[in-house]
């Protein structure tokens, strides 16, 4: 059994705390992060080796920044950003190998304020996500991370609160529902059909979370061969309690 997890850590360095203390307390064989907001000669990579993994990752100072972290062997890069946009800079895709599974991490771009400029530049990446996905249908694939698309009503616990955001908008749902079209299987939804599961969470001014601002925008989409094999799906929730969190929490699957 492999376990598979995606994380959102919205700063590694000024949450590496948490993401210690998160995996110290699990068991996952492949950890993605997302939102490193740190150059790549600042990624805490010492303390992850510490904590029995290794890693490859793709920093940009401040912003973005992308990571694949593996318990006791080397991630083997195979790309690091998506074809089609030679000029786009950011740091938002990274993809490894490890024994025979590939791994695509990824922080698709929020988009907001939508519409404007943002959210043109977000479909237009998720265009090439999705063209790109298709190269990838035949393997043992995961793509997970953080997408920045709320897919259904039953993915947000209040949804009239989100319409005018662009991980609600119509396109941003449309194009997501294009790479399920293709053939990626969403995990949790695969697992969980009609579950409301949340992965990310407003900071309040009290200093908690709002708990009725619950979204699930961190996803796992497996290839058609991986699905054969999906036998758990969850969302450690816990972490969101934890002291200066991340708003997001980390989403998992197994995999046989």
């Amino acid at each position: 059994m492999t376990r598979i997890a995606t994380f959102n850590v919205n700063g590694v360095n000024g949450r590496l705390p948490v993401l210690l203390k998160w995996l110290g307390e699990t068991d996952y064989d492949v950890v993605c992060l997302q939102e490193l907001k740190t150059s790549d000669e600042n990624f805490p990579i010492e303390a992850i080796r510490d904590a029995g993994f290794d890693a490859i990752w793709h920093g940009q100072k401040s912003y973005n920044g992308v990571a694949i972290l593996v318990r006791g062997k080397d991630p083997v890069e195979r790309r690091r950003g998506l074809p089609g946009d030679p000029d786009d800079t950011h740091s938002r895709y990274l993809e490894a190998e490890i024994d025979g599974l590939i791994v695509g991490c990824i922080y698709l771009p929020n988009g907001n304020p939508a519409p404007g400029p943002k959210f043109d530049y977000k479909l237009r990446w998720f265009d090439r996500l999705v063209d790109y996905s298709r190269s990838l249908l035949g393997e043992r694939a995961v793509l997970c991370g953080d997408y920045n698309v709320v897919p259904t009503e039953i993915d947000a616990a209040v949804p009239r609160r989100w319409l005018g955001d662009a991980v609600f908008f119509p396109e941003s749902r449309k194009a997501y529902a294009h790479m399920l079209s293709l053939g990626w299987v969403d995990a949790m939804r695969h697992i969980h059909p009609d579950k409301g599961i949340y992965t990310y969470w407003n900071f309040s001014y009290r200093g908690g979370y709002d708990r009725s601002s619950g979204l699930r925008m961190d996803h796992l989409l497996v290839s058609p061969s991986l699905a054969e094999s999906l036998m758990a799906a969850g969302v450690d929730v816990e972490t969101r309690g934890w002291e200066k969190p991340s708003d997001h929490a980390p989403a998992w699957v197994h995999v046989g």
